[in-house]
Order: C-alpha cells, then sequence, then structure tokens
C-alpha cells in the first residue's frame, strides 16, 4: 500500500510523510504509550490526488495576506474548492479501503468507528501548532464516509485561519495534508494534559483539564472542563477545581456524533479521581521524557477506566512572565482590564464567551454585539480605531486593541491577560491586582474617568455644543446626566441588531408585515430619547453596509455580494431601492415623536441630489413627514456634499452632521478599515480639512447648523481648535470622550477669543 503508514512503522522522522499528529503518534506507539491503533494517509496520497486532476500548481503556492483579509479568504476558498473537485484518486482509495479493512478485522469489528485526524506536514512541529485550525471528524463509519472525511481534511488546509496562520508564520513548503485514521474509544471522560503550567510556564506543576465524553469540547473550548494541578517531585495532586460541563459528546445510536445536555447537579460533578489524575500524570511525564520536552497530551478513558493517549505534542506557547507583551496594535477605547482570553472565530461561536472574559477574535461585526456586552475587553486581528469593535467598545466603556494582527495565534483560550486599550498593547497576566488582592479578581476593568457631572464642579460654558454618540439603551440614563447637549448620533444599526435578535430586517417583514419591527425599534429609540427630552436626539436612519446585513439571519437571502461595501449600497440610494424597510422605519420615528419630538431624522450616505429629493419625497408622504417641528439633517460624507449644500437647504433641509470617517476616507481615497493602508488615514489631512471648512461655512451661508461626529476633536487639541475656528455648532463624541472635549473646545475657544483681543 503506497498511500499508507501504519502508526507501528513511523516515527517523527516520518514528518515529511506523515505530518507532526500521525508522527507523534507514531513515536508514541513505539515507545509503549497506550495509543489506540491507526494508520497515516500519507502526505503523497494527497499530492497524488491533486496532481491527477491537474490542480497541484494552482494550490501549491506559497499563502499571502498581504493584499488584505478579503483577497486572502477569497483565495483560500478558491483553493478548497479546487481540492474538493479534485477528489481522491481511486489508487489513493483503493489502499486506503484495503488499509481500513484491515484495521476492521485486527479490532473484531465489520464497520468500525474510527477518527480521521489532520496531519499537517506542518502541524504540531516545534515552533507551529495550526492548533484547531485543521478538520478533526469523530466516529466515521463505513467506505464512503470515510473517504469524504479524508477529503474534507484536505480542503482544511485551505481554511481561512490555516491559510492566514501558514501565512503569518511565513510557511512557504508546499501544504501536503497527512490524514491520521484512529480506531475510535468510546471515551466517558476526556481531556488534555499539560506537563508544565502553560499559564505561567511552572515546571514543578502539571495541569489537567478533563471533562465527560469526547475530548473536543475541551480543546475546543465548548465547556469549562476540570482544572487539576500536579505537583511533579513527589507526585501529589495539589488543586481540583471543578468547571460547569453543561453537555457533553458521545457516540450515538446511529455511529455518530451525539450531543447530550447535562443537569445542574451532572456538570457540576468531579471529572477524575485524584488516582486517575496521578495515572495520567505519570504517562504524561513518560511522553515528556520520551521527547526530552514539556508535552500537550489529548487522552480519554474508556467505560472501564483504561487510558488511551490519542495525541502528544510539544508546547509551542509556554508563557513568558507575567507582563511580557503577547500582541501590540492599536488603542482603540482606552482603559485597562484583565481576564481570560476567549478566542472566537465565528458569531455563532458568541455564546461560548463568558462574562468578565477577554474577546480575541479576527474581527468583528454588528452580529457579536451580545458578546462584547460580557466582555472585560476585546482585542481583534483587523480593524481601526473606526470599526465596529472600537466604536462599541469605545460606547460601552470597555478597553479595546485592534489591528494586532497576530492575536487569534499569540494568544491561547484560557490565558490570562491584561488588556490596555490607551497604549494598543496585550500582556501577559493580572497586571491589576497587586499582591494580597482576592485570589481569581479577574474580569475587573478599569477605564478611563467620564466628565463629572454639573453637581460636582462647575462646568465651564462653551459656544460649541458638545453632543454624544450613542449605539445602545443600557446607559442612556447615565449618559443622559453627563453635561452634554444631546445626542449628535444615534445609530440606528445597532439598536436594530438588538431589537430584531439578529435577524434581517426584511426576514422580519416577511414573518408578519413589519408591526415586530416598528415595535421593537421604537422601543429602543424611546428609552434613549426619554432621558435626553428636551435636548435633540439625532436619528441616523438605518446605514448597514450589504456584507454587514448578510451577516444577519436570513440576510444571505436579501443582500448581494459586493466588491466593495464601504461604498456600495447603501444609505440615501438603499432607502430609494427598497422603500419598504425606509417606510416602515419612518412609521417608527412617527410613532417614537409623538411621545419624544426631540428626535432628529438624519439621511446618511448621500451621494446626489435626486436621491435626496426622492427620499424627502418619502418622508413628506408619511406620516412622520406631517409632524410639526420635524428636523432633516443629513450626513457630510461624500465630497459631492461640498458642492450642493445650497440645493440642499432648497429642500429643507435643516442640518448637515460632518461623518469625519467616511468622509476622510472618500477624499483621501482610503479604505477606513484597512490595515496595510491606515497610515495614509489622516482626518487633519490639509484636503480633509478644507473640505470640512467648506462644508461648515456654505452651511451658515444657507442657515443649516453644522455639527461633526468623529473622535479627533477630542483626541487631537489642534483639529478641535480648526473646527472653532471654521465656526462648528456642535461636535458628537463617545461617553468617553466627553470630557476631553469639553477641555480642547473651551481651550481652543479661549484662544480664539485672545487672539481677537490682541488682533
Amino acid at each position: 500500500m503506497t498511500f499508507i503508514k501504519w502508526f507501528r512503522d513511523i516515527g517523527l522522522g516520518d514528518a515529511p510523510s506523515v505530518g507532526g499528529k500521525g508522527a507523534n503518534l507514531g513515536e508514541l506507539t513505539r515507545a509503549g504509550l497506550p495509543v489506540p491503533p491507526g494508520f497515516v494517509v500519507t502526505a503523497e496520497a494527497y499530492l497524488a490526488s491533486v496532481e491527477a486532476a491537474g490542480v497541484r500548481t494552482e494550490v501549491g503556492g506559497a499563502p499571502s495576506i498581504e493584499a488584505g483579509a478579503e483577497a486572502a479568504a477569497a483565495e483560500a476558498s478558491r483553493r478548497r474548492d479546487l481540492v474538493d473537485k479534485a477528489g481522491m484518486a481511486p489508487e489513493v482509495t483503493a489502499d486506503v479501503l484495503e488499509a481500513y479493512d484491515q484495521l476492521c478485522r485486527a479490532t473484531g469489528g465489520s464497520a468500525l468507528s474510527v477518527a480521521v485526524r489532520s496531519s499537517a506536514t506542518a502541524e504540531d512541529a516545534g515552533d507551529t501548532s495550526f492548533a484547531g485550525m485543521h478538520e478533526t471528524f469523530t466516529n466515521v463509519v463505513g467506505d464512503s464516509e470515510l473517504v469524504d472525511r479524508i477529503v474534507a481534511c484536505w480542503r482544511s488546509g485551505f481554511g481561512d485561519r490555516a491559510f492566514t496562520y501558514r501565512a503569518a508564520q511565513h510557511v512557504e513548503a508546499e501544504p501536503a495534508i497527512a490524514v491520521v485514521v484512529q480506531q475510535m474509544v468510546e471515551a466517558t471522560r476526556s481531556g488534555v494534559l499539560f506537563t508544565v503550567d502553560p499559564a505561567t510556564s511552572d515546571r514543578s506543576h502539571l495541569v489537567v483539564e478533563a471533562a465527560f465524553g469526547q475530548g473536543e469540547v475541551v480543546v475546543g473550548g465548548q465547556v469549562e472542563p476540570d482544572t487539576y494541578v500536579i505537583r511533579r517531585e513527589p507526585l501529589a495532586v495539589l488543586q481540583a477545581r471543578i468547571g460547569l460541563k453543561s453537555h457533553l459528546i458521545r457516540r450515538g445510536a446511529d455511529g455518530h456524533d451525539e450531543r447530550v445536555e447535562l443537569s445542574a447537579e451532572e456538570s457540576a460533578r468531579r471529572v477524575l479521581t485524584d488516582d486517575e489524575v496521578l495515572t495520567l500524570a505519570r504517562i504524561g511525564l513518560q511522553s515528556e521524557a520520551h521527547y526530552g520536552a514539556p508535552q500537550d497530551m489529548e487522552w480519554c478513558l474508556d467505560s472501564e477506566g483504561t487510558v488511551f493517549v490519542v495525541q502528544s505534542r510539544p508546547i509551542t506557547t509556554l508563557a513568558e512572565p507575567a507582563g511580557s507583551e503577547l500582541v501590540r496594535g492599536l488603542g482603540a477605547a482606552p482603559g485597562r482590564a484583565t481576564g481570560r482570553a476567549r478566542l472566537l472565530f465565528d458569531p455563532a461561536e458568541r455564546d461560548q464567551l463568558l462574562d468578565g472574559e477577554v474577546l480575541v477574535a479576527p474581527m468583528t461585526n454588528p452580529d457579536w454585539l451580545s458578546a462584547l456586552r460580557r466582555a472585560a475587553a476585546v482585542v481583534t486581528d483587523g480593524g481601526g480605531i473606526t470599526c465596529h469593535a472600537a466604536i462599541v467598545s469605545r460606547e460601552m466603556g470597555i478597553p479595546c486593541v485592534v489591528a494586532t494582527r497576530t492575536a487569534t495565534t499569540a494568544i491561547r483560550t484560557g490565558d490570562v491577560v491584561t488588556v490596555d486599550g490607551s497604549q494598543g498593547v496585550v500582556v501577559r497576566g493580572d497586571m491589576l491586582h497587586v499582591e494580597g488582592a482576592p485570589a481569581g479578581a479577574i474580569g475587573a476593568v478599569v477605564t478611563l474617568p467620564r466628565a463629572v457631572g454639573p453637581a460636582d464642579a462647575p462646568l465651564e460654558s462653551l459656544a460649541t455644543r458638545v453632543y454624544v454618540n450613542l449605539a445602545m439603551v443600557e446607559h442612556a440614563e447615565e449618559v443622559a446626566a453627563m453635561p452634554v447637549d444631546g445626542v449628535g448620533l444615534l445609530r440606528a444599526e445597532f439598536l436594530l441588531t438588538e431589537a430584531l435578535r439578529g435577524k434581517h430586517p426584511r426576514a422580519v417583514i416577511a414573518d408578519d408585515g413589519g408591526e415586530a419591527f416598528v415595535s421593537a425599534m421604537a422601543d429602543s429609540v424611546l428609552q434613549i430619547a426619554r432621558p435626553f427630552a428636551p435636548r435633540p436626539v439625532v436619528y441616523r436612519t438605518i446605514d448597514f453596509r450589504s456584507n454587514e446585513f448578510a451577516g444577519l439571519e436570513g440576510g444571505a437571502d436579501f443582500e448581494p455580494t459586493e466588491n466593495n461595501p464601504m461604498i456600495g449600497y447603501r444609505g440615501c440610494f438603499r432607502y430609494v431601492k427598497e422603500p419598504e424597510l425606509f417606510e416602515l422605519e419612518l412609521r417608527m420615528l412617527a410613532r417614537v415623536r409623538e411621545e419624544c419630538p426631540n428626535v432628529v431624522v438624519m439621511i446618511p450616505f448621500v451621494r446626489t441630489l435626486w436621491e435626496l429629493e426622492r427620499c424627502l419625497d418619502l418622508i413628506d408622504g408619511s406620516e412622520l413627514g406631517g409632524q410639526r417641528g420635524l428636523q432633516r439633517w443629513v450626513m457630510a460624507e461624500v465630497p459631492s456634499v461640498v458642492h450642493r449644500i445650497a440645493d440642499y437647504a432648497k429642500l429643507g433641509i435643516d442640518g448637515v452632521s460632518i461623518g469625519s470617517n467616511d468622509l476622510t476616507q472618500l477624499m483621501l481615497g482610503v479604505d477606513r478599515d484597512s490595515e496595510i493602508c491606515r497610515e495614509l488615514f489622516d482626518e487633519s489631512d490639509a484636503a480633509v480639512l478644507d473640505a470640512i471648512e467648506q462644508i461648515i461655512r456654505r452651511s451658515h451661508e444657507h442657515g443649516l447648523t453644522a455639527s461633526l461626529c468623529g473622535q479627533a476633536p477630542s483626541n487631537r487639541p489642534s483639529f478641535a481648535e480648526h473646527l472653532v475656528r471654521f465656526g462648528i455648532d456642535s461636535v458628537s463624541v463617545t461617553p468617553d470622550a466627553v470630557d476631553a472635549a469639553r477641555r480642547v473646545l473651551g481651550a481652543a475657544e479661549r484662544r480664539l477669543l485672545l487672539a481677537a483681543a490682541r488682533g
């Protein structure tokens, strides 16, 4: 069998053919450790299959992430499709099925249940782990399913995470994926063992994590496992922390994985006895002695309590001392927090985040909102200071670091980290609690102080009004008590995500004609408008981009696929093309203004005059349009607004709010979400400042109020001085920046008055 190698015949020297996982299993078998029998479908089998299909050159090139995350994801998807279409070559299939038949007969079963696990040639090496990035399948039964699962493992070599990790680690070798096929143990208990404490690098301790059923619930972070700490010499259990194991995975009646929910009593039961923990520790030490290096070992116990080792690999991320820097990026929301890290790669995983944990993700979008509420801090690979994670974190007062590039590979679930959102750095360990603080004080947050209220200290009167940006209802009353003049930007998108529980609005409309949308959104807006009354609340109508809309439940049925959604189907143009949703939003606003007439409607991303005319016709034809005192504003985000202020005034527009983030990106031709080009994004660029000055001046010439939404007025005194000199009527900042904004605006006003007096 050319394309098959049995565990008993291989060792570490065979890694180029059988991959890191396969080589380790062979090495463990030859060392006499209790490894379930099996074989490896070699890397040569994969290469022969893509060669036979004529796609080897296309899938074998070194990956690149220089073109950005979207381009890398598209390239990874293309390569996955090629591997899938290639399938398994006939000669490889023959060898695989013959080996499977031999394994079945050797273990006494005609249709043996096996685990099918990827074993990339760079996987589980000393400096690259690819942990969790390639596919693993359990309880695979029968010839057809076995072949399908092996091909799926090959495809996973080009999963988005694996592709990006390979590029980040500069792994240029051809990604030849070997696949382990191993007899399944009907595990009643499973977990991992570290022969060195992975959180502290303490070599005098071993750590065991354990849960009921199969081990993927531990490896994948699906449950809170038991944690046992063992002293190495003399061997003894020092600590047993019982986790809450919400469910287990086992082999079901049909031979495949079955999830079983555990009762409160069952979930709190201890998984291992002290004797079983010590047995595992001895096996771990045997593995470490064989390899000569600290090990990360996966194990399981069957119904009789027999221990099996299903993997052992070198620990690639031994912790450095507390305080050592893990990643550095952009400080996107100020403050410091400490907590256990939780790596999540998809919004569907958001329920795994526990209260007070640090969310570590490639990027976030509005689907992550419920998770962000529970987070002590947020750390992302991508994004900028205007991305979703940054905006929401600033409003919620939780530290945020974005654009780290490597957070999801440098940090592991369970690591205790401290996030400094002001400096843009994440370090190892709890750096907020001095010695003597209560044990386990995790998740504490220290944020920068917010502005004091009028009762706390006398406030300087400002000619420039200070508004706040809001997106959620939780802090409305607290923020309304601050020295602010109203809400300058109420983002409808986050309200919608929460009010509709993540469903696409058109999916909700299809269910009941839209009343659920109107009622839920009206309730949310009123919770913000009431505490601010009679101060204005400027409500920006829904401005999701198509890719953000598509991420909502049911969104794929309604949204187009765009290469550049940032400047695509959004804002005013969308209302004209899809008036039914906009009309519901207008009905909702009319209902809100019956109680709170302080609500102002603002239209975003206005590109042309005819769009705005049609949009205003829709407003005028609605219940909202007939209400007395309604103010209509537009966002000034597109450079064309500079030339159209007079036309907008003729249409009855009352105010203009400059969206400095979008205006900057369109003036300079820089995608504000681009990591590569972020150094080009500068709100203080002379061209951007000139456009802002013209918008303000022309607005005043035609009787319109002029405002600006953004962080720059509070972060940059010079920018605030420009705005005051231009005659800006108001600025709108996040709640945490109110104090800073008031200080810099007040200083700018005083300097200009002094200059005028001297001049």
